[in-house]
């Protein structure tokens, strides 16, 4: 098949170093398209940025967008040693100071929203605007069986198993598996193609360690999701007080059909955020972009067209 990065943006896949929270310098793979106002997406959980496959085109017709892999993973640098609670919120914000110099439009997606609330709670002179696409914000469980199995497995195993490339060695089983994964994130899963699981599991396959930083990173929100159900102290608490500093324009949009987290979550969330809009889009899942791209894109334009953000032809 051919290169994803190479097809799709003008310069093909970018590297960016930075050094993570850590402080290590990391290697983070980006693509962008277009030109004028910044325009992030960050994608979720065991993700990367083939998942805006249907986004970016259209929206770089009016923004220059830029899609990165978050570290751990596709194909940004898998460290071996263990991350820090809150990691993703310092390393997104050293990786949009990177490239660009004025305030952006964040677009972000499941995990990848949750990160960017508390980036824009912490320091919002970086976002001009942001839309959330179906947030955890307030979870009570893993949201699959397959992902609470997997947090509940020794670390140590899988990074054995990860060193042996054991998912490339059983790559049918694993197609198979993403699959049901994908399946369980669309309303419509009868739409999902071949080439769509090939490319989600790519860099698992591709790459040592990507399963073990995705379970890593399961294991860690398993333990703030045990922890905020304990009232103990938790980041997710952490980032759910500090909504309320969130004052530019946000857009929240939702699923209807979302199974892994009820609507009800984003018009909670938008009662806790003073200056957002709330939009469901019917017929949708957890994964608008792979599911609704056309509502998608044409929400995120309406939306910085009525708020002023940047002005749209």
């Amino acid at each position: 098949m051919k290169d994803w990065w190479q097809s799709t943006f003008p310069k093909g896949r970018q590297t960016l170093t930075i050094n993570d929270a850590s402080g290590y310098p990391v290697q983070i793979a980006y693509g962008e398209k277009g030109r004028v106002k910044p325009l992030f997406l960050m994608h979720g959980i065991g993700s990367w940025s083939y998942n805006w496959r249907y986004c970016i085109d259209p929206l770089s017709q009016h923004f220059r967008v830029i899609c990165f892999d978050a570290k751990g993973h596709g194909f940004s640098d898998k460290p071996e040693y263990s991350e820090q609670i809150g990691h993703q919120i310092i390393e997104t914000k050293r990786i949009i100071e990177s490239l660009c110099n004025e305030p952006a439009i964040v677009v972000a997606h499941s995990l990848g929203a949750l990160v960017a609330l508390g980036v824009a709670a912490k320091y919002p002179e970086l976002f001009a605007s942001l839309i959330a696409i179906n947030v955890p914000i307030f979870p009570e469980k893993l949201p699959n069986s397959g992902m609470r199995l997997l947090s509940d497995f020794p670390l140590d195993l899988i990074r054995i198993c990860d060193s042996w490339r054991m998912a490339k060695l059983l790559a049918p089983l694993f197609w198979t598996s993403v699959a049901i994964g994908l399946r369980e994130v669309l309303a419509n899963p009868d739409k999902i193609t071949f080439e769509e699981v090939y490319w989600a599991s790519y860099p698992y396959l591709e790459f040592p360690n990507g399963i073990t930083k995705f379970a890593e990173e399961l294991q860690q929100s398993a333990k703030q999701i045990e922890r905020l159900l304990k009232n103990e102290w938790n980041i997710i608490s952490k980032l759910e007080n500090n909504l309320a500093k969130i004052t530019f324009p946000t857009l929240i949009l939702w699923g209807e059909q979302d199974n892994w987290f009820s609507v009800k979550n984003g018009e909670k969330l938008h009662a806790c955020l003073p200056s957002s809009r709330l939009k469901i889009i019917s017929n949708c899942g957890h994964d608008a972009a792979a599911e609704s791209p056309k509502a998608l894109n044409a929400a995120i334009i309406e939306f910085l067209r009525d708020t002023g953000v940047v002005g749209l032809a």
